[in-house]
C-alpha cells in the first residue's frame, strides 16, 4: 500500500491546497485548516450551508495566505498578530485572532454573505475528545481529528454503486481528504481502526472511522449541490455512527509524509 494523494485545507470549508510532501504536526499537516470563516455572530460558516465558500481558493506564503477568487483581485492576508477572540467552532468557543477588516471584505464579497476570517494562532487550545484521545491530542479547526485519510479502491466502490443506479461518479475531492491509500482493497480501512498506521516513518493512531455529511454532495469546482454520493451511502454505508468513508488519524509524534510513501499497520 502507498500513500497516492496528499492535500491541506488553509481556510476551513474553503478550496485545498495539493501537494507532493507536508509536515505532520502533533494537531494535523502543518497549515491545515488553521483558518475559519465566521458570521457576523461568531459562529462559523462552512460550505454545508453556504456553498460559494468552495470558491475562495488560498494560497501559502511565508508571511501568511493570498485568497484568490474568480473575479476577483487575490489578496495577501498575513497572520494577525492581534489579541484574540472567541469564535464558535459548531459547539466550542475557541479563542483565535482576526485577519482584519480588509480580509473581512474581501471574503465577503467573494462568497456573497457577510463573513469574517480568524486565525488559531495555538494550535494547543483544542482538545481532540477525550473519549478518542490521549492526554495531550490537539486539533485544529478541523472538524474532529488531525487528519482524514480514505482509500482509493473504497471511492471504486462508491462509483459502481452510483453507475448501477445512472449516477456520474464523484472524484474523491468530494470528501475532502488529507491522505489517500492506493493498493488497499475496498473498505480495508474498516479494520484499520484501534490499530496503528505508518505512513513513511510517521505512526498515526486510528481512533474511529469518519461520518459523512451533505458537504460531501457539493463540487468542488462548480459549487453546484446534488443528492450523491450521500444518498448512495445512505444506502450501503449506513452504520451505528453515521454514513461511514474513510478513517480519522491522530500523529502519534512530527513527522514528514510525502506520495509515495509506504503504509503498514501494527
Amino acid at each position: 500500500m502507498r500513500l497516492s494523494y496528499l492535500a491541506t485545507y488553509p481556510i476551513k470549508s474553503c478550496y485545498r491546497v495539493e501537494a507532493d510532501n507536508a509536515e505532520v504536526e502533533p494537531w494535523g499537516l502543518a497549515g491545515d485548516r488553521r483558518w475559519m470563516v465566521v458570521d457576523e455572530a461568531a459562529k462559523l460558516i462552512t460550505q454545508r450551508d453556504w456553498p460559494a465558500m468552495g470558491r475562495v481558493r488560498p494560497r501559502y506564503t511565508n508571511q501568511g495566505l493570498v485568497l484568490e477568487a474568480a473575479g476577483a483581485t487575490p489578496i495577501e492576508v498575513p497572520y494577525p498578530s492581534t489579541e484574540t477572540t472567541d469564535i464558535k467552532h459548531f459547539f466550542q468557543w475557541i479563542a483565535a485572532t482576526s485577519a482584519g477588516d480588509a480580509a473581512n471584505r474581501w471574503l465577503s464579497e467573494a462568497i456573497g454573505r457577510p463573513a469574517r476570517l480568524f486565525y488559531l494562532d495555538d494550535p494547543t487550545r483544542r482538545a481532540v475528545d477525550a473519549e478518542y484521545a490521549t492526554p495531550g491530542d490537539t486539533v485544529s479547526f478541523a472538524d474532529g481529528f488531525p487528519l482524514l485519510l480514505t482509500n482509493e479502491a473504497s471511492l471504486g466502490a462508491v462509483n459502481d454503486w452510483l453507475a448501477e443506479e445512472g449516477a456520474e461518479p464523484v472524484p474523491m475531492t468530494r470528501f475532502r481528504p488529507n491522505a489517500v491509500v492506493a493498493g488497499a482493497p475496498a473498505w480495508a480501512e474498516d479494520d484499520w481502526i484501534g490499530r496503528r498506521v505508518v505512513i513513511g516513518d510517521v505512526v498515526f493512531r486510528a481512533p474511529k472511522a469518519c461520518s459523512r455529511c451533505v458537504l460531501t454532495t457539493i463540487d468542488q469546482e462548480t459549487q453546484e449541490k446534488g443528492r450523491q454520493p450521500l444518498s448512495v451511502l445512505g444506502k450501503r454505508r449506513r452504520f451505528p455512527e453515521g454514513l461511514l468513508f474513510g478513517i480519522n488519524l491522530i500523529p502519534d509524534a512530527r513527522g514528514k509524509i510525502a506520495v509515495g510513501d509506504e503504509i503498514t499497520l501494527r
